[in-house]
């Protein structure tokens, strides 16, 4: 975590975080016109924030843009803010999102000290996914083209569900998503989750990217990854299960 405060003590990096907040997705020349400094000072500043995982990039044509990564700042929330005051501060972070995200697209990276085929299954299993994903499994054969439902044992129907678009196990799963659990994300229609691993020696790059979201989404679609993340690699770390408020939230019967 040393990086994450490394690269946050800097305001003219936390400056470009916050331009990333307003606005995910953003090249190189979009976020430079942003701050007062060269284009040389900028890549720096943003290469010191892809090293400490709070910034990553993808290709779209000939642009390379630059993602907000919230993974790491989830992490050092799990570690140093009590699991009583979480749901406090979690609905208030939830509450600004709602008001000021205008994103279409979102990416979350992490990095767990596991295999691929590990991970893979902890993507995969039923019971292994409850365990970090608010208590919600996922059943599905895994093929391409074949359906999924993400399914809570307390809930009378689905809560989430879609299409499997691309299985390639153990490294990449493209799947539909089209959440179920009140009316207000339903009206959101359908938009596409792409989980992609990468083994890095000992430990895995997990990627996933959350896009096809319409303008001004509703935060409720994409925002509990940070935590969906952070439980993921503390389940296949240490065995345990993470307290985070979506876990506390859904210890109850989603409404039907």
């Amino acid at each position: 975590m040393d990086e994450v405060f490394k690269a946050l003590a800097d305001p003219t990096r936390r400056s470009l975080v916050d331009r990333l907040f307003e606005e995910d997705g953003q090249s190189l020349t979009a976020l430079e016109e942003r701050v007062s400094m060269t284009r040389f000072g900028v890549m720096k500043h943003l290469r010191v924030l892809e090293e400490a995982g709070l910034v990553v990039t993808r290709k779209r044509g000939r642009e390379k843009l630059h993602f907000l990564n919230p993974v790491p700042i989830r992490l050092v929330h799990d570690r140093w803010v009590s699991k009583y005051a979480e749901p406090w501060a979690a609905g208030l972070s939830g509450l600004k999102h709602r008001l000021e995200d205008r994103t279409m697209e979102k990416v979350f990276e992490i990095y767990i000290k596991t295999t691929p085929e590990r991970l893979w299954d902890a993507m995969t299993d039923n019971e292994l996914r409850r365990k970090y994903n608010f208590g919600v499994g996922v059943e599905s054969d895994w093929t391409t083209g074949s359906r999924y439902h993400g399914i809570h044992p307390m809930a009378p129907n689905a809560i989430v569900e879609g299409e499997n678009l691309e299985v390639d196990p153990p490294r990449r799963l493209v799947q539909s998503f089209n959440a179920l659990w009140d009316d207000d994300v339903k009206a959101e229609g359908t938009s596409r989750v792409t989980w992609e691993i990468e083994q890095v020696g000992d430990s895995c790059r997990l990627t996933v990217t959350h896009d096809q979201l319409r303008e001004d989404a509703n935060g409720q679609i994409y925002g509990g990854w940070p935590m969906i993340l952070s439980g993921l690699k503390t389940l296949l770390e240490t065995g345990e299960t993470l307290t985070t408020p979506g876990s506390l939230l859904y210890s109850q019967a989603p409404a039907a």
